[in-house]
């Protein structure tokens, strides 16, 4: 008994001291591996990786096959510039897999890295090392494959830097964390969970995804929070060379299909822009919208289904210039889009616009073949405005606001209506009804009404073209056409109420015409010009049949001389009410004319024989109009003092006729202001002219002129002595039905019986024929 237990505490004694052996033995080879491992690394890091590598410390435990590597650093090519960094990277090797020839990393966590990838034209600056590994020999043996599992990867809280040095392109992705169960060998399948927010302004994003490795199947699931686009504006900047665009997206979608088929995507979701911003710069926007919501159940183009719940844009804006050469939108994009042609056709150039907007392009290039259907479509306050600046002066005109809303869009139904209605800035209203086939545009219905339009509103145009503004004139416009198969069948009435031509404008570079000659033929004896306008034919081919247009003209040769004396005593009538109740300024006018004293002195004689009557003077000033006039005539004023070499106190009345006649689009005056503006991306003469002068001299001259308008009236009644029945209150600010500024007179206490009989004239005459067919359209309220 005493012998067992003498061996008994032999063979403890054995085992105690073989696991002291082991332990200390284990301990001895983990303390001395950690830094030969962290040697070994360092000094052969430029013969394998052709970089420099550093880290603090190592721990490596060979019998667990646990590595860890705190304060990573991999340096940039040839450089002390960091290329990756984590503050630790850990590495879990199953070493019992060894002995079944499987290499296997049971997990993998990277945290707190930071990365940047830097692109040099179509080189990246990891090049190098995938160049490095491409060139290792891959021959091929008979050797069984290589079994490898990486499993349980992690990266947590991890930055990554991206930049293009050959273009402004530079963004960010904060607090990126990712997790995957990883690939087994025999599995083709990795799955994977990310989540980042936007370095660059703001934005959230959380996915999941599955992707097949030898199928390329693939299924996810993303909701995307306030990401900031301007991300986005880098690669706008990049593909025309300047721009603004900026706004906030807002996504939730679930989608499956194939990385080799953009057209095998069959998903659902939402997906939402706010506050979007596109433009020139980000004071001058050419597009922009408060939201953009689009939801859908289903979209698979493969099997030709879009079902979408609802398409509402909400307070677009969008915004057409058009400038002596080109316009705003192709002056950002080339001719004809070769800016953006050039760069698609170059291989080595990615930008993100254009591969997001051909991928758009090819999921809905069949939508219109599909099963289609919209349940909700809408546009809602939209204000689409057109502005050109090809003309001697300034166009502009707005739709605002305009909405358009639609049925229930089916494919599968006969008819789909859609309903138009807007304002027309600064005057007018316009509404259309459209009845589409929804599987073919060739067959419509279209009814559409434009009301209230005034003619002096397109002065820019008559003014370029004839030299003749019109300073009265409403215009009404109605159709309805029906379309089968691509034929047109349509009626189109034009009817211009009162039409009046002002005094020729006088400009070297506008083009003259008879208008008032044109005028004889075309306006009929109620003073309007009533026509309709058949077109037929083809929507690519379509024919306008002037016939009633022709026989008018042809009437008024025979029956307007005899119907004369009538037309003289209609104009003489409304223009007696008209210079009774105001008094039209021209452009920059601050003396009056002899008709206008004439007028003013009927008014005064009518206060003085009536001591208690009184008016009221309400200015109102086309200020846009007014200072793009002062605007043009100082700019010139500058280069034609410049070019004849005179100095201002030798400036003359001649001079300044010369001045007004001058053309703002004269060769020699553009080219003086480009010399003197010579800044980039500024298209129009307007904007050039502020740039040489700046806006308060504009602004100094513009109050120069109300003050002297208000003197030289007031003077008059002055010298008049009827003064003190006069009252003048401050100038408002908008812009005419009538195309000028004016003063209107109101009379209070008593008023004057030749305007009470010239009104009554005039009414009279308005409700006799051939005026009496238009009464509605006078009386109409603007």
């Amino acid at each position: 008994m005493k012998e067992k237990n003498t061996r008994h505490k032999k063979w403890k004694k054995r085992v105690i001291r073989l696991s002291l052996f082991i332990a200390i033995f284990s301990v001895v080879v983990i303390v001395f591996i950690s830094p030969f491992t962290k040697y070994l690394i360092e000094k052969n890091d430029l013969k394998y990786l052709g970089r420099e590598i550093t880290m603090d410390w190592v721990y490596v435990n060979p019998f667990t096959g646990y590595i860890h590597f705190d304060d990573f650093k991999i340096y940039e090519n040839k450089s002390d510039s960091v290329f990756f960094s984590a503050d630790g990277i850990t590495v879990n090797f199953a070493m019992l897999k060894l002995f079944t020839k499987t290499y296997e990393i049971s997990s993998f966590a990277i945290n707190n890295s930071k990365a940047k990838i830097l692109k040099t034209k179509n080189k990246f600056n990891f090049s190098d090392i995938l160049l490095k590994f491409s060139n290792q020999d891959t021959t091929e043996n008979n050797k069984e494959p290589v079994r490898f599992n990486l499993l349980n990867v992690t990266l947590s809280n991890s930055e990554l830097f991206y930049e293009e040095l050959n273009s402004p392109i530079d963004y960010s992705f904060l607090r990126i964390n990712f997790s995957s169960d990883g690939k087994y060998w025999n599995d083709d399948s990795v799955n994977g969970k990310l989540s980042l927010i936007s370095g660059l302004g703001s934005g959230f994003l959380k996915a999941n995804f599955l992707i097949n490795t030898k199928s390329s199947d693939y299924t996810f699931e993303a909701v995307v929070q306030k990401f900031n686009l301007n991300i986005v504006k880098q690669y706008l900047v990049d593909l025309v060379g300047y721009g603004s665009l900026s706004g906030k997206l807002n996504a939730n979608l679930k989608a499956n299909g194939n990385l080799n088929s953009k057209q095998k995507v069959n998903g659902k979701g939402s997906v939402e822009i706010n506050d979007f911003h596109f433009g020139k710069d980000s004071l001058n926007d050419f597009v922009s919208y408060e939201k953009l919501a689009v939801s859908f159940k289903q979209i698979a183009p493969a099997k030709k289904i879009f079902n979408i719940d609802t398409v509402k844009l909400v307070r677009p804006v969008f915004k057409y210039e058009k400038y002596d050469y080109l316009d705003n939108i192709q002056t950002m994009f080339g001719q004809n889009g070769s800016k953006i042609k050039a760069v698609e056709n170059n291989p080595d150039e990615f930008n993100l616009i254009i591969i997001a907007s051909n991928y758009i392009q090819t999921i809905f290039k069949n939508f219109f073949k599909s099963d289609y259907k919209i349940n909700n479509l809408a546009i809602i306050n939209a204000n689409f405005t057109f502005n050109d600046f090809s003309l001697n002066e300034k166009f502009s005109a707005s739709l605002y606001p305009l909405t358009i809303k639609a049925d229930s869009v089916d494919v599968k139904k006969n008819l789909v209506n859609v309903y138009l209605n807007s304002g027309i800035k600064p005057y007018g209203l316009v509404s259309a009804t459209l009845s589409i086939d929804p599987k073919t545009s060739k067959h419509f219905n279209l009814n559409y009404e434009l009301r209230k339009i005034p003619v002096p509103l397109f002065n820019p145009y008559l003014v370029t073209y004839t030299s003749f503004p019109l300073n009265r004139g409403k215009i009404e416009l109605v159709g309805n056409w029906q379309v089968r198969n691509d034929m047109i069948q349509s009626q189109n009435h034009l009817i211009i109420i009162d039409p009046r031509i002002s005094e020729r404008i006088r400009k070297k570079g506008a083009r003259w015409l008879p208008l008032r000659f044109i005028m004889f033929f075309v306006r009929e004896r109620g003073n309007v010009i009533d026509y309709e306008i058949p077109i037929t034919g083809s929507l690519k081919n379509p024919n306008f049949n002037f016939k009633d247009a022709i026989i008018d003209a042809i009437k008024n040769i025979f029956i307007k001389p005899a119907t004369t004396p009538y037309r003289f005593e209609v104009k003489n009538t409304e223009i007696k009410v008209e210079k009774s109740l105001s008094i039209a300024w021209q452009m920059r006018q601050t003396i009056l004319n002899k008709e206008q004293k004439k007028f003013l002195k009927k008014i005064s004689n009518f206060l003085h024989d009536n001591p208690k009557a009184r008016i009221t003077v309400h200015p109102t000033t086309f200020m846009e109009k007014e200072k793009e006039h002062i605007l043009f005539y100082e700019a010139k004023k500058k280069y034609y003092l410049a070019w004849k070499k005179i100095n201002q106190n030798l400036f003359t009345k001649n001079d300044s006729l010369a001045i007004e006649k001058m053309s703002s689009k004269d060769a020699a005056f553009i080219k003086f202001l480009d010399r003197k503006v010579n800044v980039h991306l500024v298209f129009t003469v307007q904007e050039k002219c502020n740039r040489l002068l700046g806006k308060s001299l504009v602004n100094r001259e513009y109050g120069k002129m109300l003050a002297l308008r208000n003197k030289v009236f007031m003077d008059f009644f002055e010298k008049e002595k009827t003064l003190k029945q006069v009252k003048m209150t401050s100038h408002k600010n908008e812009i005419p039905f009538k195309g000028f500024s004016y003063f209107e007179v109101n009379y209070v206490n008593d008023f004057p019986e030749y305007l009470t009989e010239a009104n009554q004239d005039l009414n009279e005459l308005n409700n006799r024929a051939p005026r009496a067919k238009y009464k509605k359209f006078r009386d109409r309220e603007l």
